[in-house]
């Protein structure tokens, strides 16, 4: 344990304490927020550190005692002192090493979530409507807001494209490992002989930019309106207020007809394309910074094959992390979190790998 590092991130600590209460801080709500975010990080690493400064210091004590006193109950006493002790120290040296590996800074952030029909025709579009609902249950269970932007409905039910903004508490840290293929393997309601068929929907969870984060040239998207289509009654005949953004540089297209006005589409438009140019950006930065190390749970890229839903089985798997379920209609429903706890644990221990490397 580099116990100098952590002084050093002790006396961090207390000088973003003592910057926070500063009236020029205060006044400046984005140095603020940042401060404050840093703070809180600190404060688990510095209150870890002190927990196993403590644990060492009555360790050693008890080692003391156990070496000068002839007393055999107190010789056992001690003795029992340092198992304990010794084992506390083990669980704490192994959070710290969890709390020193650098956060993801888009983990807090708010999600667009896509999701694509691919190989399969219809049955394609039904699965990607499957796997809307999953995440939709997975946000109500988490206190999560889910509200589509855009999308196209598929031709038997379903859809061939769909766009969703999640908006709560550390959504991209808890969904960012969703993104990628998704197969699903079963008996098509169009299928008359009953034999199973394989499709598949990719699925991309980009971390919602802001202004701060990425600078969009208003110069360079064009602005389309028409007629939204769809449930809405007279008002989206007979109004253009769906939107659609091209960004002329890179030709990438946004459309949202979720809202009532014109303003409102284009505000959510706005916002998808602006984190869908951020994500590029931030996908070429790690290209940049980890060339040489292939995450155990893939790139996040939307072309790996991730996981297999297999209804005859009523079984799930993800093949990143080798685990499979058994439980499928409990997943579909939404109960996702077993393969996201695993999922960010063996994130984690690649880097941890990484670290003492």
């Amino acid at each position: 344990m580099n116990t100098e590092k952590l002084e050093e991130l002790k006396r961090r600590f207390e000088q973003v304490g003592d910057l926070l209460v500063l009236p020029e801080t205060v006044a400046d709500m984005q140095r603020f927020s940042k401060l404050s975010k840093e703070y809180k990080d600190l404060e688990v690493i510095v209150n870890l550190y002190d927990a196993h400064t403590k644990a060492t210091t009555n360790l050693q004590g008890a080692k003391d005692l156990l070496s000068s006193e002839k007393d055999p109950e107190m010789r056992e006493m001690a003795k029992m002192e340092i198992d304990e002790l010794t084992e506390e120290l083990e669980k704490l040296e192994e959070d710290l090493k969890e709390a020193l590996i650098p956060k993801d800074p888009n983990d807090e952030k708010n999600v667009i979530l896509e999701i694509r029909a691919g190989a399969g025709g219809d049955e394609s579009s039904l699965f990607a409507g499957d796997l809307l609902r999953m995440y939709q249950r997975y946000c109500d269970k988490q206190g999560l807001r889910l509200s589509i932007t855009e999308f196209v409905e598929g031709s038997a039910g379903g859809y061939n494209k769909i766009v969703a903004s999640i908006e709560g508490d550390e959504v991209y840290g808890k969904l960012k490992f969703e993104s990628g293929v998704h197969r699903v393997q079963r008996v098509p309601a169009t299928e008359s002989q009953g034999r199973v068929h394989t499709s598949a929907a990719s699925v991309a969870v980009l971390p919602e930019a802001e202004e701060v984060d990425f600078e969009l040239n208003m110069k360079d998207i064009k602005k389309d309106t028409y007629r939204a289509s769809g449930a809405g009654g007279q008002h989206v005949n007979k109004t253009e207020s769906a939107v659609r953004l091209t960004h002329l540089p890179t030709n990438t297209v946004v459309e949202c007809q979720d809202g009532r006005s014109q303003h409102a589409n284009y505000d959510k438009a706005l916002k998808v394309l602006r984190s869908r140019l951020y994500e590029v950006e931030v996908r070429k930065q790690e290209s940049e910074i980890s060339a040489h190390r292939k995450s155990l749970v893939g790139s996040g890229d939307r072309s790996d094959k991730i996981r297999t839903y297999n209804w005859p089985q009523s079984r799930v798997t993800d093949h990143r992390i080798n685990k499979t379920v058994y439980n499928l209609d409990k997943v579909v429903d939404g109960e996702i979190e077993d393969f996201i706890d695993a999922l960010r644990i063996a994130d984690n221990a690649e880097k941890m790998k990484e670290g003492e490397a």
